[in-house]
């Protein structure tokens, strides 16, 4: 068995031709759709970036008890699995710098060998102590020199000085490398390759090649870096940020098109399973919004695409499957496919049985949010949100053996107010850290003050109003949702508080 799993960041659902997308042009995921089992209900679980790829790797849950953050000493790893088990080689290659951060750094380390291509984003890569700043103010959207953020800013300014020719592109050398491995090992069996780029993620910068196909009225310095939160922006701005998306989508494509000209050429169809996904989507000024982790989890963000190619199930190339899937069912399906069980805390499901048999569902509702947010759930026909009566609110803690953030680690004030918590019945009898989130702790993305978001809870109906932009009243429905909630809050070992923190029906016997 070898298996190929490329994975995109921040890949819109809604933008792609498969899936009924008109704004790009993307022939080569438009190809793949004909070739593999689509699955046209596919959600997030926990977001963003990092708490989604912990989902990946674990496939379980994990927002209901910490927020972005290492994976921890009592996680079963799939690529770890997959070599104790089965002697499995996995080899990683990727421009998603956030794997090197404090936040991440427990990863990449996860698998046998791992290629880090740099440059995306906020990188912290070129050492440039004087950057001419001035030829920045002039050739850069005041808000991408924006000195709140200076940080991030900064680092990606100085990356793209070294970012000239198409082969530069992070989201190229990623792809490259990848085809280079399979030139390699196209012969040796037992391996997993993990595709894995940066790329739609913001900022959308892109080779202008591909942008010369979605022109716009704009004519100000380069704009590509949208700020999360509500669209403050003129209508060229606009068109502008969604041009440059559609661009550095359409490269993703490109790059997708190498990988299945490589399947071509060497005849990997027969022999090779293909996966791709992402970790979530993006708010491109729906409902007058950008971003995805300070504003509800519209479908934009939470409904993502997913095509999987099996040579064993070859017949069902173009079909699509209807069953409610999610993040958290990746790592089952990759050991699945080696023949490797799960791990008993394991709450995703194998895939493989929905290939053969639409009609195979493996949960009747999904559940997703980020950490100190709504929780959220949809049974496919509805979607509801639901957030605690008071925003940010108290009883929020992180429980962790791994006292990260995203890029830095837990402060000395964070943790003065730190207690050891019992285990959960996924952390292997280990006792983990409880650190109160409040006002010691970095300030959370979904605490803005410049932002003010609608933090109340909603109901949609998805068949009638599938744009989620008119909620209803269905008391019956939001009642039904709830005890569903609950049940899968009691089923992920969700923390005590958590009960108390939603409102949620006392009965539910929690831990």
């Amino acid at each position: 068995m070898r298996v190929v799993f490329a994975l995109f960041d921040t890949l819109n659902r809604r933008s792609l031709g498969c899936y009924g997308g008109t704004t790009v042009k993307t022939p080569n995921f438009d190809h793949l759709a004909l070739r593999s089992v689509v699955f046209d209900n596919h959600y997030v679980g926990s977001l963003p970036c990092i708490p989604a790829r912990r989902e990946m790797m674990t496939g379980r849950y994990n927002f209901l008890h910490r927020s972005w953050g290492p994976l921890e000493p009592f996680d079963h790893a799939w690529p770890e699995l997959l070599g104790e088990q089965r002697g499995t080689y996995c080899h990683l290659v990727t421009d998603h710098a956030h794997y090197w951060e404090d936040g991440g750094a427990t990863y990449h380390t996860r698998y046998d060998s791992t290629e880090f291509i740099r440059g995306q984003e906020g990188d912290a890569w070129r050492g440039v102590v004087a950057p001419d700043e001035a030829s920045w103010l002039e050739h850069f959207h005041r808000s991408q020199v924006n000195a709140s953020r200076r940080h991030a800013y900064r680092r990606n300014l100085v990356n793209r000085e070294s970012i000239q020719t198409p082969q530069d592109y992070p989201a190229a050398q990623t792809f490259s490398a990848g085809l280079e491995f399979i030139e390699r090992n196209r012969q040796a069996d037992n391996w997993c390759l993990q595709i894995e780029t940066f790329d739609p993620h913001e900022p959308f910068d892109a080779p202008a090649t591909w942008r010369d196909d979605y022109p716009t009225t704009y004519r100000g310095p380069i704009l590509d870096w949208p700020q999360y939160g509500p669209v403050s922006e003129a209508p060229a701005e606009v068109a502008e940020l969604r041009a440059n998306y559609a661009a550095t989508l359409a490269h993703c494509d490109f790059q997708l098109g190498r990988l299945l000209d490589a399947f071509d050429r060497h005849d990997l169809w027969r022999d090779t399973v293909l996966i791709v996904s992402t970790d979530h989507g993006f708010l491109l000024g729906e409902k007058d919004l950008w971003g995805k982790i300070i504003m509800p989890v519209y479908n934009e963000v939470a409904h993502i695409p997913l095509m999987v190619w099996h040579p064993a199930h070859a017949a069902q190339a173009g079909q699509r499957r209807e069953a409610l899937t999610q993040t958290i069912d990746l790592a089952p399906t990759l050991l699945d496919l080696f023949g490797v069980a799960p791990p008993p805390e394991v709450q995703g499901h194998s895939l493989l049985p929905l290939l053969a048999d639409p009609q195979a569902g493996l949960r009747d509702v999904g559940l997703y949010g980020m950490h100190g947010c709504a929780v959220n759930i949809t049974d496919g026909r509805y979607t509801y949100f639901h957030y605690p009566p008071q925003m940010p609110g108290t009883d929020l803690y992180n429980y962790t053996l791994m006292p990260t953030h995203m890029d830095s680690r837990f402060s000395i004030a964070e943790l003065s107010g730190a207690e050891l918590a019992d285990p959960f019945d996924f952390t292997r009898g280990l006792r983990t850290l409880k650190v109160p989130c409040d006002e010691k702790s970095p300030i959370h993305f979904f605490t803005l003050p410049e932002v003010q978001i609608d933090c109340h809870s909603r109901l949609y109906d998805l068949h009638n109003d599938p744009l989620q932009q008119n909620p209803i009243d269905a008391p019956e429905v939001v009642a039904r949702l709830q005890q569903r909630i609950t049940e899968l809050m009691r089923s992920t070992d969700a923390p005590a508080e958590a009960y108390r923190r939603f409102a949620l029906d006392a009965a539910a016997q929690p831990r």
